[in-house]
């Protein structure tokens, strides 16, 4: 899939492919991370499972139950009107009932106590009537296997609970420590080095002259990647020399599993950047038929990952949610999977060539209709970050879609859905 370098002034349809097209191409060329490391649950919350976690016991280990109430075999149940049933003990949670239940006799019980052998129905405590402090009043309308809760009804000994890939959340910490499981083996984070190219970049604190303007790119990436759950190596700037360039790269190639770099992937000024990049690594330059975000590069340095975004900070944006983030998921052992598209009405009119997919910025939200609506965040250039910071969704516009007037459906992807 190697092409010629892009250039802004080419016409955008040629040697451009599709943004499924580069997806697919960086998932197929993209290992998942095979090291992992052995941690303590609480250390695991948002970390990836290295293997199937497997129940080692039944959950819940006994029959219990569900209610309080009283317990009894069903067969004593009445079969119309009522019946009065002997209370002869009481089973709490941890404290079990421990001899047997004779005919037309019952036992008090708690949530989650022990259900003797002998019993197969509780019924809870607003559905009965106390008589005296040791006889109870039921009804005919109970049943067998009433507020039981049976061993193994959650989770089976020997059975699968969470999958390989599964990112472990709150509820799941819970679930593992329910097995009696104290460490899990999780994937080891991906490491990822990133760095701006730039003369003209400045850092925060330095006095801008004329024809300087500051990074911002890397900080808007450091945000990205604070949401994937990665080490981090922030290198900064790296200016416009070839030498100094190729170091960084092969230095960020030895410690990394992924490389960032933005600006300098369009022909010109960084002319250079593809000489050395075809150099010391196996690398394709693209045109994306989309918009912001049309050159991309994408290869591998070493046994390293790289990805080299375009140099406005609206498009650095939208090429990491769209081709950054499902290496990132690959990597770390993920399932990936794209954002869900949802249906809403346009209140903005958009303008839109054809042949390309559009990730307008936009602020989706319901209607006094109780439908979802969407509308621009402003202006759309790709040098515009409000227009980012200002959004929760993209308004997708397919290849095949046209302009949009208000009123039109539109789709929309939640940002917060590529996570």
């Amino acid at each position: 899939m190697k092409q010629q370098a892009p250039s802004c002034n080419d016409p955008f349809e040629t040697n451009a492919i599709t943004v499924s097209e580069a997806v697919s191409h960086i998932l197929n060329n993209t290992e998942s991370i095979r090291q992992y490391e052995k941690l303590a649950i609480r250390e695991c919350l948002n970390r990836v499972l290295h293997e199937p976690l497997i129940s080692p016991v039944n959950v819940p280990a006994h029959d219990n139950s569900a209610m309080d109430g009283i317990a009894v075999n069903s067969r004593y149940l009445p079969e119309s009107g009522s019946k009065v049933l002997k209370i002869v003990g009481t089973a709490f949670a941890g404290q079990p009932f421990d001899r047997p239940i004779g005919e037309d006799e019952c036992i008090r019980v708690m949530t989650g106590a022990l259900i003797p052998a002998d019993v197969d129905s509780v019924i809870m405590q607003e559905k009965i009537t106390l008589k005296s402090d040791t006889r109870v009043q039921v009804d005919s309308d109970n049943r067998k296997h009433q507020n039981v809760r049976f061993a193994g009804e959650d989770i089976k000994a020997g059975q699968a609970v969470l999958d390989k890939g599964h990112v472990i959340g709150a509820a799941d910490l819970g679930v593992i420590a329910s097995l009696g499981i104290a460490e899990c083996r999780v994937t080891r984070k991906p490491r990822v080095a990133f760095f701006s190219t730039g003369d003209e970049l400045k850092s925060i604190g330095e006095t801008l002259q004329a024809g300087d303007i500051y990074d911002s790119n890397r900080y808007a990436l450091y945000g990205l990647l604070s949401r994937c759950d990665v080490n981090m190596i922030d290198m900064g700037v790296v200016r416009d020399k070839p030498d100094e360039l190729r170091e960084a790269l092969l230095t960020a190639s030895n410690n990394a599993d992924l490389i960032i770099t933005s600006g300098g992937v369009s022909v010109g000024e960084a002319d250079f950047i593809k000489t050395i990049l075809e150099e010391i690594g196996t690398m394709d330059f693209w045109k994306i038929a989309m918009k912001p975000g049309r050159p991309l590069t994408f290869g591998k340095i070493n046994d390293c990952h790289f990805f080299g975004l375009p140099g406005n900070p609206v498009a650095v944006m939208v090429t990491f949610y769209n081709f950054v983030l499902p290496c990132l998921k690959k990597l770390a052992g993920k399932t990936v999977s794209s954002p869900i598209s949802f249906k809403a009405t346009s209140q903005s009119e958009i303008r839109k060539r054809s042949n390309r997919r559009e990730f307008q910025r936009g602020i989706a939200f319901t209607g006094e209709d109780g439908n979802l609506q969407a509308k621009l965040t402003g202006k759309q250039g790709s040098g515009i970050l409000t227009s980012m910071s200002q959004a929760n969704c993209f308004i997708v516009l397919p290849e095949d879609s046209g302009s949009v007037s208000i009123g039109d459906t539109v789709l929309v992807e939640f940002l917060e859905d590529y996570f």
